[in-house]
């Protein structure tokens, strides 16, 4: 019996793992969206969650610096439609909107990125994938 309930114990703590790893996203201001112009210098396609470094400025003209953009995983950004390991690439002209970081650190939850050469975009919004004209709608 006693190894039956320290069975289902751990089994429990197994269980709760993946729970207890994820993170919050509540570091990102949601109610802002900032805009970057800038070159891709690296892109992480890895999990828990894909990031892209984009070395860019905010205002034309501005003094150009490292930002990191953090992404939902793999998996999702594929179904999201469009993404896939080499969407985006390092070397890419881009433009980024973002919800910035509340720290003011730069960095931010990616929403938007166009790339400049051909103007296809992408969007980490699964939902916003599925919505009408999405082409035509401002950056909220």
């Amino acid at each position: 019996m006693k190894k039956r309930i320290a069975f289902l114990a751990l089994l429990g703590v197994v269980a709760a793992h993946p729970a207890a790893a994820h993170h919050s996203t509540t570091m990102f201001d949601h109610t802002k969206v900032v805009s970057i112009a800038g070159t891709v210098k690296e892109v992480h396609w890895t999990n828990p969650h894909v990031a892209i470094f984009v070395y860019g400025s905010l205002a034309a003209g501005g003094e150009p610096t490292l930002w990191l953009m953090e992404m939902t995983s793999p998996g999702n950004l594929v179904r999201a439609g469009g993404w896939s390991r080499t969407a985006v690439k390092p070397g890419d002209k881009v433009t980024v909107d973002f919800a910035p970081l509340r720290d003011g650190k730069r960095g931010g939850a990616l929403k938007k990125i166009t790339i400049a050469e051909t103007g296809k975009f992408y969007t980490a919004d699964i939902r916003a994938q599925e919505r009408a004209n999405l082409e035509e709608q401002p950056a909220k």
